[in-house]
């Protein structure tokens, strides 16, 4: 008799969800537990065929194979049936049914090479900083491994003891039915030993909080909300496993007279009217000195003028943006008699209409 089709077996369609699969699994393999059905082959041959196409379709690869081939598919790329269930989804079994418990099988996570955490830190650097690159001193606190106990969590020179329940393996195996499932030993936790003498300086944790200065290097063109990746640099891992990374946001103050956009840097430079009309060379400002640029005559307010290759660096690239000069003409406030009939002569000559000259209340004293 050949293999009943996966979802069929499980009761649900193609497009379960995995809580939804997970309920149909817990439900049926609950039913047909060994334990709840001592010797009785009928409900173990469906707690099998249950547990076999939980694996597959909680598997996604397994699953798209499955869809597309079928069983034949699966055979043909070496899934072995129940027999890999049981060797490589034991994790399911202990969830689902108590082998160990829950707290158990955290511990067997907690125990093995574990990696340490990873630490954020937000650094704020100025904008010409920021184009230019700069480094910086990073102040954290982290957890280092303990000098004193070099990790071990025993207080030097005194010894440990193997743990009588796992023989100093850290695993206690237990069968279930038909089949064994090794967990974490719950007396050493995993170790192996007992520790009689925990370290006094980390009280048996293997850890100490220390404060570290870390030099950190941001290149040139680094914007808000840059992150830069140390790695190696958070926190240390445990029972050998290694140490996290250090991730460092940059924020970037803003600059009293340049915008950024992109690698393109923008400056605002002030034109007189006279300069806007005739023409002028002026000194403007960029990241590094003040260049010369040329008005030319007729230059409106807004008008844009661009030098190539003197902006923001080009991030962990060759080259460097653009710098974008606006011009803003003012219009002056304050004009001295002269500067008024000048003006009021080039109105006469261009033809246009302005409001005419009121004497103020001094003046009309003095007449």
């Amino acid at each position: 008799m050949g293999k009943r089709d996966y979802y069929k077996v499980l009761g649900v369609d193609k497009n379960v969800d995995a809580t939804t699969l997970k309920k149909a699994y817990r439900k049926l393999a609950t039913k047909f537990h060994p334990d709840k059905n001592p010797d009785d082959k009928e409900s173990e041959e469906k707690f099998k065929e249950a547990s076999e196409a939980y694996a597959v379709l909680q598997d996604k690869e397994k699953k798209a194979l499955y869809d597309m081939y079928g069983h034949e598919g699966l055979r043909q790329n070496g899934f072995g049936g129940f027999h890999d269930v049981v060797t490589s989804f034991g994790d399911v079994f202990e969830d689902f049914f108590g082998m160990g418990g829950e707290s158990g099988s955290r511990r067997r996570r907690h125990e093995q090479p574990m990696r340490g955490a990873d630490l954020r830190n937000d650094l704020e650097i100025s904008f010409l900083e920021a184009a230019k690159g700069v480094e910086k001193q990073v102040q954290i606190e982290k957890n280092i491994i303990c000098e004193r106990c070099n990790g071990s969590c025993s207080e030097p020179s005194k010894s440990t003891s193997v743990c009588a329940d796992c023989q100093g393996t850290g695993n206690i195996t237990r069968s279930q039915g038909f089949f064994s499932i090794s967990s974490t030993c719950p007396t050493c936790r995993g170790r192996g030993e007992i520790i009689s003498n925990p370290c006094k300086k980390c009280s048996g944790t293997g850890q100490v909080l220390e404060e570290k200065t870390i030099d950190l290097k941001a290149p040139a063109g680094v914007n808000d909300g840059t992150t830069l990746r140390l790695t190696g640099e958070g926190e240390a891992g445990r029972n050998g496993g290694p140490s996290g990374d250090l991730y460092v946001v940059l924020h970037v103050t803003a600059h009293e007279i340049f915008e950024r956009h992109d690698d393109d840097i923008i400056v605002d430079v002030p034109l007189t009217v006279s300069q806007a009309a005739l023409g002028a060379d002026i000194m403007i400002p960029t990241l590094d000195e003040e260049v010369e640029v040329s008005v030319v005559p007729g230059t409106q307010s807004g008008a844009l003028h661009r030098i190539s290759g003197i902006g923001v660096t080009h991030l962990n690239n060759y080259g460097k943006g653009d710098l974008i000069v606006r011009f803003v003409v003012k219009t002056p406030t304050k004009l001295s008699a002269e500067q008024e009939k000048l003006l009021r002569d080039l109105s006469e000559l261009d033809g246009s209409s302005v409001k005419p000259h009121q004497k103020g209340f001094f003046e009309k004293l003095i007449s």
